[in-house]
């Protein structure tokens, strides 16, 4: 593609990497376009943030296509992903240690699929203190890191679907259809109560935005790689 193509506007399709953050990614983006084609400017954003431990379908937005971020981000989204039942941790994933463990005897496949039923539609959902969402200013992480009490309000989400994929002892493989604003970490939490127990995330991948597939990104190496050939 040429410089005009990008800053015409472009749809990137990227798998993003583990412990990448979304804004490190279009930085770097941003940073290696500029260089390939000896610019000072050009606009580039993502539609959707996925989280440091989360890996998956990052959609990118180059010039005037940045126009249309929000259009992509209101879009459904699939996730699939790994629950591990009988503990919990503060950010409800991985990034924190555990802080407490529950009895897990009582849970049987049975009772999983059941559960599962209970998420579907339109439910309340409290975010994670462990997020980027901003109060009085500050993002919701910084009060947790401080290990200030912050009162968190429910947002009304939708799951279209809720599937468990496997069963391996504790750990559950899910995959889950869902609204815009769906926290996957707060579902494990939730999920986890639901079953009189705990849990928390361990793995998640965004494999879908509306239309747009993972199967069809390419890794950020990849991309730069193509970039300067």
């Amino acid at each position: 593609m040429t410089v005009e193509d990008y800053q015409s506007g472009q749809v990137l399709l990227i798998d993003k990497p583990l412990h990448w953050t979304s804004f490190q990614v279009v930085n770097k983006l941003r940073w290696e376009l500029k260089q390939a084609f000896k610019l000072k400017n050009l606009k580039v954003g993502h539609a959707g943030t996925l989280d440091p431990l989360a890996t998956g379908l990052l959609i990118i937005c180059t010039g005037k296509m940045t126009k249309q971020i929000d259009t992509f981000q209101a879009q459904i989204k699939e996730y699939t992903g790994t629950f591990v039942l009988g503990s919990t941790t503060p950010s409800f994933d991985l990034e924190t240690e555990v802080n407490e463990t529950f009895p897990t005897a009582h849970i049987t496949s049975n009772l999983i699929e059941e559960t599962t039923q209970r998420f579907i539609g339109d439910i309340e959902q409290y975010p994670p203190v462990f997020s980027a969402i901003k109060k009085d200013g500050k993002r919701l992480y910084e009060f947790a890191r401080a290990g200030e009490d912050v009162e968190i309000k429910p947002r009304t989400i939708t799951i279209q679907d809720f599937e468990i994929t496997k069963i391996d002892n504790l750990n559950i493989d899910f995959r889950v259809v869902c609204s815009k604003g769906t926290y996957i970490r707060s579902l494990a939490n939730d999920f986890g109560k639901a079953l009189q127990s705990g849990a928390h995330l361990s793995a998640l991948r965004r494999t879908k935005i509306g239309d747009f597939n993972v199967r069809n990104a390419t890794t950020l190496e990849g991309f730069i790689k193509t970039l300067n050939n």
